[in-house]
């Protein structure tokens, strides 16, 4: 029982439920590792008993929360009991500052002087002056500190945010791309910040698209062979100057003399490698790209800045701060030791050491230029969103988070001490995965995360929000619980560690409105109860795929469009999915039976697939969507976008493999060097290679969204333009 309430007092669940009904217990030996990581010494009977009196006595004690979050605007009681007659400060993230004393329920106040703002108290509990109080707080990141009458005093941050995040004000579709795979007759062997900037400018002018969604751009690990995962970042906080379009640096076209020589030299192997993608059935090379990229970004390196451009980098530096040094300082450092900081001499494994400051200093040059990449790969972020806006995208760029970072890469070494030490984040064993995943990502700390005022989650969101208009949460359902894994144990042996949801939440709003940015979460698999209703709440938009929206209390038939939930971002289909052609052909079958993935037989499969498959064809031609008749590839494809907009869904996402057939998943769960993941160009039906040239030609691509052309009649459950 001690370590049971041990581990509540500190999030950490001792029983999780796979499914309804079923309660399975966490190992003991799992929860005294978890502690560890929080801190937390639970080893044994006597370590539980000291931490256990330890914990309860603090939390006695404790006047304040480390973070406090308020809502706006402030209609009811104070976020926070104060005890009456206590002296209230909140220094406001501007520089301003508000004071009052906390009264009874009931006793006077006094006459007001001077500054009212911070003489006219307030009642305690929430009567008319003290709800004028905290009205006054303006959206941001204070700090509150209380000094009670009897001399305790108490600090927290005080997060005040928002009720909830802006949604588009009416519907609107887009693509959903993963950019390395979006090749142009520009590019150098995958697709590039330049790309994204054309298919938004093409997409929002001659289609009428509102957004156009992307993988994670964050910075991979360097080191060959790279992961090719973009959900296994370095770093989240930069993003990867491998999606530089070099032509479009300006001080490339100053490059003279041999260097120039040299430049053109790489253009041709760069013409090359985009060859052998396009034209020859190569895979896309992240190494073989950054290799020439580093070369010419070496080159471009050495013409010196204008005054302009010096003026706006430096602006740049100093607005990114510790964060960019810590990055660059990282960069710099792998390229002598290696990319694992682990396996780095002792002294540089600190970010904060003499040694680390030294080495800085040693690598000045190197620092520099990897904060001169970062600053690059920023302004050709900014000018794929202003062709966005420039094209008349409602919405605009929709940037991805991943859920986590490489535990050796550059945001664990920088930020460790908010990252749980020996944990992994992962997923439990459920009904469609009996033994659970590791997927090998470091979780923040729950506890560090609420002592700095969230500051790691404000920093990460604010970049990443630079330019976007929205941001993509992937398994949103992080910033409720994470499924920790110790370092040496099985997924199946892990337990869930809660984080503070409202607080992640006020933060994820505040950051978001203050960019001007939609908010959508990936809330797909396991969602435990009221999990997308708060975040309903607070206006983030979920994930809608329509072959897992089923009618579960009427039999599980496909679920009408009409009773879909309007806030989501309704698709057909995402990275780790089938196409569609796939999907409606039964390709996606054949191809994990050739793999060796299935775990049934081959005909069982097959049946079970056909069956779902027919029974959407018929749902489709019932509401009159399939006027191609049920064995058109093309008018079934149609189908389904035609069904996603019959629904109220707020944004209705296009997979653009699936508008030219292509069959090839972009992602296969399960695998790993079986199947070429995160590695193939945009193809047609017969797998070739298209480019972003061709894709805008391409009579398939038109025809499908032909069905997002204005009907003049409103269909039913198809939202009117309404302010959020």
């Amino acid at each position: 029982m001690g370590l049971a309430r041990l581990a509540a007092l500190h999030g950490v669940a001792t029983t999780y439920s796979p499914s309804a009904g079923v309660t399975v217990p966490v190992p003991d030996s799992t929860v005294v590792a978890v502690l560890a990581a929080l801190g937390v010494d639970a080893a044994t009977p006597e370590a539980v008993r000291a931490a256990l009196a330890a914990a309860e006595s603090a939390a006695g004690e404790r006047l304040l929360p480390s973070t406090v979050v308020a809502w706006l605007p402030a209609t009811g009681p104070p976020p926070v009991a104060v005890p009456p007659g206590s002296r209230v400060r909140v220094d406001l993230e501007d520089g301003g500052l508000l004071e009052w004393r906390e009264l009874a329920p009931g006793a006077p106040a006094p006459e007001p002087g001077g500054n009212p703002a911070a003489e006219r108290p307030a009642p305690a509990g929430g009567g008319p002056s003290a709800a004028h109080r905290w009205a006054q707080l303006p959206a941001g990141v204070h700090r509150l500190t209380v000094r009670t009458d009897g001399g305790r005093t108490g600090s927290a941050a005080l997060v005040v945010a928002p009720e909830a995040v802006d949604q588009p004000a009416e519907r609107v579709h887009g693509f959903l791309v993963q950019l390395y795979s979006l090749l142009s007759a520009r590019s150098w062997g995958m697709g590039d910040l330049g790309d994204l900037g054309e298919l938004a400018s093409w997409a929002g002018r001659c289609l009428g698209s509102g957004f156009v969604q992307v993988n994670p751009l964050h910075a991979a690990v360097p080191g060959e062979p790279a992961d090719p995962s973009p959900y296994r970042p370095s770093s989240r906080r930069f993003p990867d100057p491998v999606h530089l379009r070099i032509e479009d640096i300006p001080e490339y076209a100053y490059v003279t003399g041999q260097d120039r020589y040299r430049l053109d030299a790489i253009l041709e192997k760069a013409a090359e490698l985009r060859a052998s993608v396009l034209e020859k059935g190569a895979l896309i090379d992240r190494d073989a790209v950054w290799r020439l990229k580093a070369r010419a970004l070496e080159l471009v390196a050495r013409v010196p800045l204008g005054p302009g451009r010096r003026a706006a980098y430096c602006a740049y530096l100093a607005e990114r701060g510790r964060a960019l040094d810590d990055h660059a300082t990282w960069c710099a450092l792998a390229e002598v030791h290696g990319p694992d900081w682990h396996t780095w001499p002792e002294g540089l494994r600190d970010p904060r050491s003499p040694e680390t400051a030294r080495a800085r200093g040693d690598l000045m040059d190197r620092v520099d230029f990897h904060c001169r990449l970062a600053w690059l790969t920023d302004e050709q972020l900014a000018a794929a969103a202003a062709a966005a806006r420039g094209a008349g995208m409602a919405v605009g760029i929709v940037h991805d988070l991943a859920v986590g970072v490489h535990p050796d890469g550059a945001d664990a070494w920088a930020e460790q001490d908010a990252f749980a030490a020996g944990m992994s984040v992962g997923a439990p064993p459920d009904a469609f995965n009996a033994r659970g995943q590791d997927w090998g990502l470091p979780p923040w700390r729950p506890d560090v995360l609420a002592a700095s005022g969230y500051a790691p989650f404000r920093g990460l969101l604010r970049g990443l929000l630079r330019h976007a208009g929205a941001l993509r949460l992937d398994h949103v359902m992080g910033l409720f619980r994470l499924w920790w894994v110790p370092a040496g144990a099985r997924p199946t042996e892990g337990t869930y560690v809660r984080y503070d949801a409202e607080a992640m939440l006020a933060v994820l709003v505040l950051e978001a409105r203050r960019a001007g940015a939609v908010v959508i979460g990936e809330d797909l698999g396991t969602v435990e109860c009221g999990v997308r209703e708060a975040l309903s709440r607070r206006g983030v938009l979920g994930t809608s795929v329509l072959w897992f929206e089923r009618d579960w209390a009427g039999g599980g038939r496909p679920l009408p469009p009409e009773d879909w939930r309007e806030g989501c971002v309704a698709t057909a289909t995402t990275h780790d999915l089938p196409s569609t052609a796939a999907r409606l052909t039964g390709e996606h079958v054949a191809l994990r039976h050739r793999l060796g993935l299935l775990t049934r037989p081959l005909d069982q499969e097959r049946r079970e697939d056909s069956a779902e498959v027919a029974e959407w064809r018929a749902c489709l031609a019932r509401l009159g969507l399939l006027p191609e008749g049920s064995h058109d590839e093309e008018g079934g494809i149609r189908a389904v976008y035609r069904f996603l907009l019959r629904t109220p869904a707020r944004m209705v996402g296009v997979w653009l493999p699936d508008a030219v057939g292509d069959r090839r998943p972009q992602n296969l769960p399960g695998t790993w060097d079986q199947y070429p993941n995160w590695r193939l160009p945009v193809a047609d039906a017969a797998g070739r290679p298209m480019t972003l040239e061709d894709l805008a030609a391409s009579p398939r691509l038109h025809a499908l969204m032909g069905v997002f052309r204005p009907d003049p009649a409103p269909r039913s459950g198809t939202p009117g333009a309404r302010p959020s």
